[in-house]
């Protein structure tokens, strides 16, 4: 398929056939390849990669690296499913995100993940899940008595207070109100570390920046304040049922070292609550665009709640609220892309994928296709109603495979109980305009304040 391409980017028309061993992709300059194309616009890099090259494989080299783009279901459901362990997390974000997550279960690989994802699970049982939700509901209550009929609120950095909060108290077992300074700052030193948009997110960590100097110093404040975490659970007179107890417990059997102690807590506070923000934080604004959807969720909440508020056994009756929270999460997924690297040459959609290469499966590209989607670009959580002959893997946003998102249960309740806790007591109006700006970086972020009026209902 022949096709055209912008004269002012460093893309070139290509022809691609199936019988190509090598899949296709745009030109770019010596050495560093793509990377201005990817680095201006992330987002609309990947959407041309996409509609430019058949097959739904192309390549792309980026700060040296070479990248392979796979937009089809079927495809991500080969790399995280069928041929999982011809996968790894790769030596990519080893170098990206290493420093911030070392050896814990997030990049672990082998018997050391299995061993890390068999001490946590019991943390993530669906009976223990469901003791999280009074939690959920009453840290978002809190939260609603602060707010006041017509107050205009920063949605995303309240989310993140309200789920960092929830998720501390509810694995860990602490109360991080007034303490959260360490981990919000290790969050928005890495969201600036790994923004796609600067350059220098391409750049080693080594070379001193202020991007990365601040990256460094706030990652130390952090491994102190988990310090202080472990401190305080191994002077308890006992130790709990909580994912901190288990973690402790087994560094204190020998199942786990130290380190990988501290790197699995790092994992669990950073990017344990910053998924689960995003997701409530794109629902708010999105909600605040849609009156007609809000007026609909608010009669189910009048319908099911009356004057209670939620409880996990409400949810299966809160059809509707699950619908926008998914339908959110199609649209403005959290994560906009899944990282791997195949450890041998491996055949996908017709193609040679060559080992140790960097295979990209973009969320932000298949939950927006129009092949799965009607009208993919539209907020529509009645889409969700009816079963569908989507391919499984249209949707992903927590992963999937054997290294879905271990948290996936437990972030897909809160933020259907906050919503439905929140929503209860206020309508929104978003002030932002509804082309919000974003950026690509560890995760799918706002790139400007997201602000809603609220209106106590």
């Amino acid at each position: 398929m022949a096709t055209e391409t912008d004269p002012t980017t460093d893309e070139v028309s290509i022809e691609s056939t199936r019988s190509e061993r090598e899949p296709p992709g745009p030109d770019g300059l010596p050495v560093i390849g793509n990377t201005f194309a990817l680095a201006s616009d992330v987002f609309g890099f990947y959407e041309r990669l996409a509609h430019e090259y058949e097959d739904d494989v192309a390549h792309y080299r980026v700060a040296g690296d070479t990248g392979y783009l796979l937009t089809h279901p079927d495809h991500v459901e080969q790399v995280l499913v069928t041929d999982a362990p011809r996968f790894v997390k790769g030596e990519m974000q080893q170098r990206q995100i290493g420093s911030a997550f070392g050896e814990g279960m997030l990049l672990a690989e082998n018997d050391d993940w299995r061993d890390q994802r068999t001490t946590a699970q019991p943390a993530f049982y669906r009976e223990r899940i469901e003791t999280y939700a009074p939690v959920a509901v009453s840290h978002a209550e809190a939260m609603a008595a602060d707010w006041n009929d017509g107050e205009t609120i920063e949605i995303h950095d309240a989310m993140t207070e309200l789920t960092l909060s929830v998720l501390a108290w509810s694995l860990f077992g602490i109360d991080v109100r007034g303490r959260q300074s360490a981990v919000r700052a290790a969050a928005t030193a890495t969201r600036d570390r790994f923004d796609t948009s600067r350059l220098g997110a391409y750049l080693p960590e080594w070379i001193p920046t202020p991007v990365n100097r601040q990256y460094k110093h706030s990652l130390s404040s952090l491994r102190e304040f988990i310090e202080e975490l472990i401190d305080e659970r191994r002077a308890a007179d006992e130790l709990g049922e909580d994912l901190l107890s288990l973690l402790v417990a087994a560094t204190d059997t020998g199942g786990m070292d130290d380190n990988t102690l501290r790197d699995n807590m790092a994992t669990f506070l950073f990017a344990g609550h910053e998924t689960t923000a995003l997701a409530l934080t794109y629902t708010w604004f999105l909600l605040g665009h849609h009156p007609d959807v809000q007026e609909r969720l608010h009669a189910e909440l009048d319908e099911v709640l009356g004057d209670a508020p939620p409880t996990a056994a409400d949810l299966p009756e809160l059809d509707y609220t699950e619908q926008v929270v998914k339908e959110a999460m199609r649209l403005y997924p959290p994560v906009w892309t899944t990282f791997r690297e195949p450890i041998e040459d491996i055949e996908i959609g017709g193609y040679t994928i060559p080992e140790g290469t960097v295979v990209s499966l973009p969320q932000w590209i298949i939950h927006r296709d129009e092949r799965w989607y009607d009208a993919p670009l539209e907020f529509r959580p009645e889409r969700w109603v009816d079963g569908d002959d989507r391919p499984e893997y249209a949707y992903y946003p927590f992963g999937g495979g054997p290294r879905h998102c271990i948290g996936m249960r437990f972030a897909r309740m809160e933020a259907q109980l906050v919503v439905a806790t929140l929503a209860r007591e206020f309508a929104v109006e978003s002030i932002t305009d509804a082309s919000l700006a974003l950026t690509a970086s560890a995760n799918t972020l706002p790139a400007e304040p997201v602000k809603l009026r609220l209106s106590r209902r």
